[in-house]
């Protein structure tokens, strides 16, 4: 594992010992790759925009009569966060993980289209969730990418 130089070593100084370090099963281990920081950042960013799609009902009026979409919303935006949260937690990045999130965008995008046809939906929760769909889908995009470099 390289660790990063502190200083730029001068002509006079003797090599240093390099350390070896072991990591212990179960411990989180930094991605080695750029490609690995990159899926782990969309990972980190779908989960902030999980989470929005979660708590964005009680921040705006997402439907004028119902609860359909309150749950929706719910429901998508913790999956999404969740699949954020293990895809950070692994190395790898779960490309299936990654996969899920892109569809739960397009979910996200044509739940509020869904959810007007039975009842009235809200202009806030139709700009709101087309936003938020639309960067769950780029993210799960750029993280399909750089899980599939990082684990080449």
């Amino acid at each position: 594992m390289a660790t990063p130089i502190s200083r730029r070593p001068e002509p006079s100084d003797e090599p240093s010992e390099a350390v070896v370090v072991e990591s212990v099963a179960g411990e989180y281990v930094r991605p080695a790759t750029r490609h690995g920081m990159a899926a782990q950042t969309a990972a980190t960013l779908r989960i902030l925009t999980g989470m929005w799609v979660a708590l964005s009902p009680f921040f705006i009026v997402l439907q004028h009569n119902g609860s359909n979409a309150t749950v929706a919303n719910l429901i998508a935006g913790l999956a999404v966060a969740a699949f954020g949260a293990v895809a950070v937690a692994s190395r790898r990045g779960f490309s299936g993980l990654q996969s899920g999130s892109l569809v739960l965008g397009g979910w996200v995008i044509i739940s509020s289209f869904i959810l007007d046809a039975k009842f009235a939906i809200a202009t806030p929760m139709l700009w709101s969730n087309t936003f938020a769909g639309a960067v769950l889908m780029l993210l799960g995009l750029a993280g399909l990418a750089a899980a599939g470099r990082a684990t080449r």
